[in-house]
């Protein structure tokens, strides 16, 4: 990113992640830690008289705690917050409602909090400060439907599924997602298969949280999973995701393979599986997010004869994951968030077509 320096306040009550934290940004010529602030309390004077472009905040803090400081900050200074995020289960609950309160981002805290620990996590600390600075506050954030369309089985019926949906998804994702998968209903004809880049140990209570909020069933995916109408297979953290045609029911297959293009899980691994095994029953969904992850993996779906969708600009935290796969050319639609849950159950409610009697066969 070009122009002046992004002018980063860190938040934070451990005197040890005041020092790391800046340290770990100071190296960045493009980024300037402007001050540190021991609560939100202090934080928030500091925001005043500082006038940073970018808050990284923690949320476990005395007098005023993160929560508060995040909704004060998103109501009344309209900055971007990268949350920095103990890695705990009750880290994790509280990751996701910061994310719902309008954080932009969040990086968690390794467990040994060390020099040696926050080396694990600069880079990313470091790119997603830059990224907040660059679109942060530039839209509105995504505002959560206030119920369901349809409320979920009590018996959900084991049918298989019409279309495999594989969506890819990043930076603003959680929130983004939510709002689609929510309007599915319980008898949505589709198996959906997620890849959203996040930190191993986070996934599974995203995927709990989902399956509270939306009809159709959601869980972490498991290798053997098998792909169903109505279930959404969330990829676990640090693993990737692809899937298998098999006789008596297609299945997820985790792998721990080498890192794509710095991923794991890679939207472009989970995207080739769908196009070799499914092809013309293949949906590719490219939504919000940093990066290119994705972006060739929609040009092998599309290849294979399968629908390719990217997320517009206007509705995407970050444009940069659909951006990339639609200049590529490899975007049959382009749709805005709060019509994607409809393209999906007028694709997916179409009959099961009678298989190939051999996998699609993809370049890649």
């Amino acid at each position: 990113m070009k122009g002046p320096q992004v002018r980063v306040l860190v938040i934070d009550d451990s005197a040890l992640m005041r020092k790391l934290i800046p340290h770990i940004l100071a190296r960045d010529p493009q980024i300037e830690v402007v001050g540190t602030a021991m609560d939100g309390s202090f934080g928030l004077k500091k925001i005043e008289e500082l006038k940073p472009d970018v808050i990284t905040l923690d949320l476990d803090m005395p007098r005023m705690d993160g929560m508060e400081t995040l909704r004060r900050i998103t109501r009344s200074c309209r900055l971007p917050v990268v949350v920095v995020s103990a890695h705990t289960v009750k880290g994790a609950s509280a990751t996701f409602k910061a994310l719902s309160l309008g954080a932009f981002d969040f990086v968690p805290k390794p467990s040994e909090a060390s020099q040696a620990g926050m080396e694990t996590i600069a880079e990313q600390l470091v790119a997603k400060v830059k990224v907040a600075a660059q679109y942060g506050v530039a839209k509105p954030p995504v505002v959560l439907p206030d119920k369901l369309r349809g409320k979920k089985s009590k018996q959900p019926l084991e049918q298989p599924p019409t279309k495999i949906v594989a969506i890819g998804i990043s930076t603003g994702g959680p929130n983004a997602l939510q709002y689609v998968l929510s309007q599915l209903p319980a008898d949505f004809a589709g198996a959906i298969l997620v890849v959203q880049h996040m930190p191993e140990g986070f996934t599974e209570m995203f995927a709990q949280r989902l399956n509270e909020c939306c009809a159709i069933d959601v869980k972490e995916a498991h290798s053997g999973d098998v792909l169903l109408a109505g279930r959404a297979l969330i990829c676990p953290g640090n693993r990737h995701l692809r899937v298998r045609r098999m006789p008596l029911g297609d299945v997820a297959v985790l792998a721990d393979d080498e890192k794509i293009n710095g991923h794991r899980p890679s939207v472009d691994v989970l995207f080739q599986s769908v196009a070799q095994e499914f092809g013309t029953e293949a949906i590719a969904l490219l939504m919000t997010g940093m990066g290119e992850d994705g972006a060739e993996g929609l040009g092998w779906v599309k290849a294979a004869g399968g629908l390719t969708v990217a997320q517009d600009e206007y509705s995407c935290v970050v444009f940069g994951m659909p951006k990339a796969g639609i200049e590529r050319g490899h975007a049959m639609r382009v749709v805005s968030l709060d019509a994607l849950a409809n393209l999906l159950i007028r694709h997916c409610a179409l009959p099961v077509t009678k298989r190939p009697s051999k996998t699609a066969e993809v370049d890649a």
